[in-house]
């Protein structure tokens, strides 16, 4: 399914304009990030929850030299996939 995918369906089950739609689902998914990007978890309860998880500094070997090199500090985005939904693709 894409954003498109699921602004037409929004748009036909609550009978708004397929760019209404579009917007809607634009608007939230906007909202999503902005949150997750401020460092506030997002959770969906039976679908899961996106968070930021911050890694620290740590050293780490170059593959092709054998070098040790310092990997930097960052900051990954994770999902975590409720059991509710685990549950129903098994």
């Amino acid at each position: 399914m894409k954003k498109t995918d699921l602004a037409n369906k929004l748009a036909e089950k609550y009978q708004f304009s397929k760019r209404q739609g579009t917007e809607m689902v634009e608007m939230i998914l906007g909202d999503i990030m902005e949150t997750v990007r401020k460092g506030d978890e997002v959770s969906f309860s039976g679908f899961g929850v996106f968070k930021l998880v911050d890694r620290k500094e740590r050293m780490g070997i170059n593959p092709k030299t054998g070098e040790r090199i310092k990997i930097a500090a960052s900051r990954k985005l994770k999902f975590r996939v409720a059991k509710a939904f685990k549950d129903l693709v098994k």
